[in-house]
């Protein structure tokens, strides 16, 4: 007669326990805050804001080139008198206007 053996049942507990911790290290690996879809997501949002910081950089140097324009060392008659068009509504006496 044989007989079969039962596996121990600490092997058992040993093997789920193993299992256990292995998927939660695997998920966390994964969809954690340091996992790959964070890390993913990070990477796309810095692409974005790279983007958004050489749109605000282009617009901080226009707006410089057109303060630098109106300044007392430097002053752009052409800038002077288009501001003074659009923002205070002033026109030349030898013009007409038509709306």
């Amino acid at each position: 007669m044989s007989a079969r053996r039962k596996p121990a049942f600490g092997v058992v507990i040993y093997a789920a326990i193993t299992l256990s911790l292995s998927g939660y290290f695997v998920f966390a690996a994964v969809q954690g805050d340091f996992g790959l879809f964070r890390r993913a997501e990070i990477e796309v949002e810095g692409e974005r804001l790279a983007a958004e910081l050489d749109t605000l950089e282009t617009e901080v140097a226009r707006m410089e080139n057109l303060t630098r324009r109106l300044s007392d060392d430097y002053l752009d008659l052409d800038l002077l008198d288009q501001q003074a068009r659009d923002v205070l509504g002033l026109m030349r006496a030898d013009e007409i206007v038509v709306r």
